[in-house]
């Protein structure tokens, strides 16, 4: 990635035109061909900018430090004039590994699976992943009076989830062996129609609070 700090103005055109009159700007060349313009300001978001693939040709000029034109295929040019440099570095950042998200589906499950006793006294746990004709249930219980319970985890609890735990219901049911068999269905987040459809078809529904289950604050759950 470069990395420039300069005195520079900025004229785009393609399906319109704008212009940034000189200023003081970052201006950043990453791996990928892309060039952002950004003021000390404004959060994420450039000022303006070219997504790749596009071409920078850097060329002189009498007067200005160097003339940047960034053309794409779609030839639209974003022309950057630098009036005066301040700072001009790269830096090889090497392959990115990608964003990981605290708190998905997963580690919700996991933690929930070693907090089993959050879901009422004398729960235990079965199986996480517990194997079914349709795809596996994320959490496999019993309850105090030794009754199965299936648990659908997920970060943000909307009706197909409900959809999804009902099916696994119907299907569990069917076994001499487990039925009968009740479910509940644990998110961080539950949509009020998928409560309503929840509640509708005898399934409880569980907000999950991921930093008591952390540990990391202190609260409970709360089972509605």
């Amino acid at each position: 990635m470069r990395i420039v700090v300069a005195r520079c103005s900025v004229d785009y055109v393609g399906r319109l035109t704008a212009h940034l009159p000189q200023a003081d700007r970052l201006l950043m060349v990453k791996a990928d061909g892309s060039v952002l313009v950004h003021a000390d300001g404004g959060s994420y978001k450039p000022l303006n900018w070219m997504s790749p693939p596009c071409r920078l040709v850097e060329r002189e000029s009498d007067g200005l430090a160097a003339v940047w034109v960034v053309e794409n295929k779609a030839g639209e040019t974003l022309t950057i004039r630098l009036v005066e440099v301040h700072h001009d570095s790269e830096h090889e950042l090497g392959v990115d590994p990608g964003l990981v998200k605290d708190g998905v589906e997963a580690h919700l499950q996991e933690l929930l699976a070693e907090r089993v006793e959050t879901l009422g006294s004398g729960w235990r746990l079965v199986r996480r992943e517990f194997p079914t004709a349709i795809g596996p249930v994320d959490l496999m219980c019993r309850d105090a009076d030794g009754f199965a319970v299936v648990v659908e985890v997920k970060r943000r609890g909307e009706i197909d989830g409900v959809e999804q735990l009902t099916r696994y219901l119907e299907l569990l049911n069917r076994d001499p062996l487990l039925a009968p068999v009740s479910g509940v269905f644990a998110a961080q987040e539950i949509k009020p129609q998928a409560r309503v459809l929840a509640e509708d078809r005898g399934i409880r529904c569980l907000v999950l609070d991921y930093e008591a289950l952390r540990g990391t604050e202190a609260g409970g759950l709360r089972l509605f």
